[in-house]
């Protein structure tokens, strides 16, 4: 299996850090904001999830491809 990305809105209480900026993917009330997550896969098996704020994934290259929505 390929490593992937999803856009996803961000949830209440999510408590995942950015794995390009390292700050917190925070969920704001007025913001509607969106967070990429990567299921990455190596060597054909899941290793791990990455999340990302949408902006750091387009300036990261978007390193797991572009996310589907």
């Amino acid at each position: 299996m390929n490593s992937r990305a999803v856009v996803r809105p961000v949830d209440p209480g999510n408590s995942a850090s950015c794995a390009r900026c390292g700050a917190p993917v925070k969920f704001v009330a007025r913001a509607q904001l969106r967070q990429v997550i990567a299921n990455v896969y190596l060597d054909g098996a899941w290793e791990r999830v990455e999340h990302y704020h949408e902006d750091c994934y387009d300036e990261a290259g978007q390193p797991y491809g572009p996310p589907a929505t």
